[in-house]
């Protein structure tokens, strides 16, 4: 350490040591205020989020009204769309198409309820970008009748059917 020619060696020693001390002080401040901002996070892990119950379809966006009453002899389909979280599909609305006619179009997390009457029926779901595909879909009471649309790796539209 190079010291000014009016200062002692005992005075260059205790600037020496002050300056350590200095260093140690704001290391150690520094692993205090690191410390304080993390520890309220340890908390925080990741926890899977609920469950959110489907959302009905608005009766606006329902095309085909006569499709969404019960009568005698018809059974409930229910179509829903999956929540996802993925930005490239969660905002695509899907055209849903029964038997060749499009009775609604449903966003993320929507879920329709179609009365039908027990037999083959086609149902059908398209995408502004996916061209409509078609799925046969036997409705039957002795059956769960549901269908959910789902998005592949490749963020294309499908349908499957589910047991409930």
């Amino acid at each position: 350490m190079r010291v000014h020619p009016g200062v002692t060696a005992t005075a260059a020693r205790a600037m020496t040591a002050v300056r350590s001390a200095s260093r140690a002080t704001v290391t150690a401040t520094v692993v205090v205020v690191a410390v304080a901002m993390v520890a309220p996070l340890a908390g925080c892990a990741p926890s899977p989020a609920d469950p959110v119950p489907f959302k009905p379809v608005p009766p606006e966006r329902i095309l085909k009204r006569e499709t969404t009453q019960p009568a005698a002899g018809l059974v409930a389909v229910e179509i829903r769309r999956e929540r996802s979280s993925d930005v490239i599909v969660r905002f695509r609305d899907v055209l849903v198409y029964v038997d060749g006619e499009q009775v609604t179009d449903l966003m993320n997390g929507e879920h329709a309820i179609f009365y039908l009457t027990p037999g083959a029926h086609r149902l059908a779901v398209s995408t502004q970008f996916d061209p409509v595909l078609e799925f046969a879909f036997p409705v039957d009471a002795r059956y769960t009748n549901h269908a959910s649309i789902v998005f592949d790796k490749d963020h294309r539209v499908g349908l499957v059917r589910m047991p409930k």
